[in-house]
């Protein structure tokens, strides 16, 4: 395989994944799901719920500790799943030093 064609293959490899990382879509909960965030594998914020029961004047501090939660779990499932994915994708790839 010549370097050309190892380019072509990466660059192939990188738009894939972007699409990928794009069309990806995970959710993250806090509090029994009272906050629920969804999130694309960019890392884009899609979805903010709010159950209505969670909200209280008196503790703001709850509930945006329940929104950093949830935000940290979602931001967490789209890499654990754009890491599977990724893996699959890479793992085709005929590339030195890769397995």
């Amino acid at each position: 395989m010549n370097i050309q064609q190892l380019m072509k293959q990466a660059q192939q490899a990188q738009e894939r994944m972007q699409q990928i990382a794009a069309e990806t879509r995970v959710e993250g909960q806090a509090g029994g799901g009272m906050v629920t965030v969804q999130m694309s594998g960019t890392k884009q914020v899609t979805l903010l719920k709010i159950d209505p029961e969670v909200v209280n004047k008196d503790d703001v501090e709850m509930l945006q500790d329940l929104i950093l939660a949830a935000i940290n779990d979602a931001s967490r499932k789209a890499d654990e799943t754009l890491a599977q994915q990724m893996g699959g994708l890479l793992g085709g790839m005929k590339l030195p030093g890769m397995r």
